[in-house]
This record gives structure tokens, sequence and C-alpha cells, in this order.
């Protein structure tokens, strides 16, 4: 006897395949390597901020909403006009590299929503380099103080966007461009003082060498006084002596005339 499908179970059967076709893709979603999400509630508590999903497989009611947030690491290329200690229109080049705090996005979405790059990221890093070029003249942006100030718009930067759920990875200033006559100038100077500090190395480098110079001069002053104070009359005498001895007993030496010289030193003779 053949077993029969029962009509209920068929029903049943068709029905969550029609369901399935039709919410499953509310349902059933698959959360890419380098994403987060958080699930919207709209008929019990809303955004579950506290609930973080990881990448994998997520189950949901098909009522419920998905809203998924990417973590990566996210560079952001500004060009921008600002205005330096004198007021001076300067064009600089920034890159921002950033991305949300992983177990935060529930706060970020609730705060900033999914645009939070431009509602937040963009426009908080052109206020801080407008504030922080405000306090420096344009030779100090463009030479002397540039790391000083790249570091200072990255701190300022970096606080606002942590209190508000992102990490700042890095903010670097590409390139700052000056009006052709201001650069000329700042460059002109720059020239010169190089010169003038090579100059100075120069002088120092010559004024050292001198009183080198002048203190091996009056060292070997030094070392003469103390040697003619100690050759007294007898001792240059016996000096001689010992000298003449020396000579004496050479194979070249000729004939000794001992008290014959002047202050009767010995003389050596040849036979020549």
């Amino acid at each position: 006897m053949k077993s029969k499908v029962s009509p209920i179970i068929l029903g049943v059967f068709v029905v969550g395949l029609i369901l399935l076709f039709l919410f499953g893709s509310r349902v059933f979603h698959i959360i890419q390597p380098g994403e987060r999400a958080v699930v919207f509630k709209p008929y019990t508590i809303g955004l579950d901020v506290d609930n973080i999903k990881t990448e994998g497989l997520a189950i949901i009611a098909p009522w419920n909403q998905l809203i998924t947030y990417v973590v990566k690491e996210q560079t952001r290329e500004e060009t921008m006009d600002v205005l330096d200690k004198n007021s001076m229109s300067i064009n600089m080049d920034i890159t921002v590299r950033f991305n949300p705090v992983y177990n935060k996005i529930g706060q970020l979405h609730q705060k900033f929503g999914e645009g939070y790059v431009n509602v937040l990221v963009i426009p908080e890093v052109r206020s801080v380099v407008r504030s922080v070029t405000g306090r420096y003249t344009a030779e100090e942006l463009f030479s002397t103080k540039r790391k000083e100030v790249e570091d200072l718009i990255k701190e300022e930067t970096s606080k606002v966007l942590r209190d508000n759920n992102i990490e700042l990875r890095a903010l670097l200033i590409r390139s700052i461009q000056l009006p052709a006559q201001i650069k000329a100038a700042i460059e002109s100077k720059l020239q010169q003082e190089q010169e003038a500090l090579a100059y100075q190395f120069k002088l120092d480098k010559e004024r050292s060498e001198a009183e080198r110079k002048q203190i091996e001069a009056e060292g070997i002053a030094n070392y003469n006084k103390i040697i003619n104070a100690s050759l007294t009359p007898n001792i240059i005498k016996q000096k001689g002596i010992d000298a003449t001895l020396k000579l004496a007993e050479s194979q070249n030496a000729k004939v000794v005339v001992v008290g014959s010289g002047k202050d009767g030193l010995p003389l050596i003779l040849g036979n020549n």
C-alpha cells in the first residue's frame, strides 16, 4: 500500500517554499570580511546598538532590518583652501585614513547614520586643518614647521573622531601650494639662510683651527722653556762628553782631542 503525503503537510511545505522565496533575502544575510552589522527592530526595541553581528551568516526576522558597516581602513583625499596666520590663502592636499570602531557601530549609526564619512569625518578634518593652519605663517607651513603642523592636525582630529567612535589611522599633508611670488620669496630666504649657515660653519672651522695652532704653539713654547731652564752649563758639557765618547767608539771616528774646543768640550777630528 503506497503511503500518501498529507495534503496539509504538502500545503505547509509549499507555503514554506513561497515564504522562503519571498522573504529569504530578508532573513538570511552574509556579512563579508571587514564588515560588521547591527539590527534595527522597528516593532520592539528599535536599534539594537549592543548586539554587533560579525562576519558570516546572520539570521534575522524578516520584519527587522540589518544595517551593515565597512570597518576596514578607509582613505579619503581632500583638497582645501585655508588661510595662514596672516590671512594668506594656501592650498593644501590632505590624506586621511580611518575606520569605525568595530564594537561601536551601533552608536555611530544612531548618531550619524551610514553617511558618517561626509557628515562627521570630512567636516571635522576640514575644521581642524583650518584651525591649525591659522596659527602659523605661510613660511612655517611650507618649510620650517610642516611636520609640527601635520602632527598637531592629526592629534586634534584624532581626539574629535575618537570621541565619536572613529579611529584615525593616519593624516598626511601631501602638498602645500603657495602663491608663486610668496613661494619664490620663501625659497630665496631659505637659500640665503643655508648659505649663511655654511659660511658660519667655515668661520667656526677656521677659528677652531687657529685656536688649535695657538694651543700647539703655546705648548711647544712652554716645552722649550722647561728644557732651557733644565739645561745648565754643566749638563750641556756632560751631554757633549757623552756624545763624543759614543762617536769615539764608532768605526767612523778618527781622532779625539779632549778639552780643545769651546767651553772645554772635546773636538772630533777626521783624517782628511
